[in-house]
């Protein structure tokens, strides 16, 4: 079973940027997965952010962050990795790396356990 870390998290000031990695264990099969990002601020439902498929070049971003997020896959290091730029206040939430096999859509998928806290000030 893929075990996932998320790191990169932190405080920004609004328009700042940062970038989350989410390593997977060593050893995990790195097959045709689907591994995305989702968040979720208190009080609220978690939101799904992007995908990216392991086995192919599919990836997908939310709108609601389409133009300013970029999730990307360092294969040789197992890592997805989220490039957050001109980041805004209600992008506040704690952010969760998943990973799941099949269709990459944003259903049905396993979380870590952990997150990271990103936090935008105005």
């Amino acid at each position: 079973q893929v075990q996932l870390q998320e790191s990169g998290g932190g405080s920004v000031q609004s328009g700042g940027s940062l970038r989350l990695s989410c390593a997977a264990s060593p050893g995990s099969v790195y097959s045709s997965y689907c591994r995305a990002w989702f968040r979720q601020a208190p009080g609220k439902e978690r939101e799904e952010v992007a995908v990216a498929n392991t086995g192919s070049s599919f990836t997908n971003v939310a709108n609601s962050v389409k133009d300013r997020f970029t999730i990307s896959l360092d294969r040789a290091k197992n890592t997805l990795r989220l490039q957050m730029d001109n980041l805004k206040p209600e992008d506040t939430a704690m952010y969760y790396c998943a990973t799941k096999r099949g269709v990459c859509d944003f259903l049905g998928y396993r979380y870590s356990n952990q997150g990271t806290q990103v936090t935008v000030s105005s």
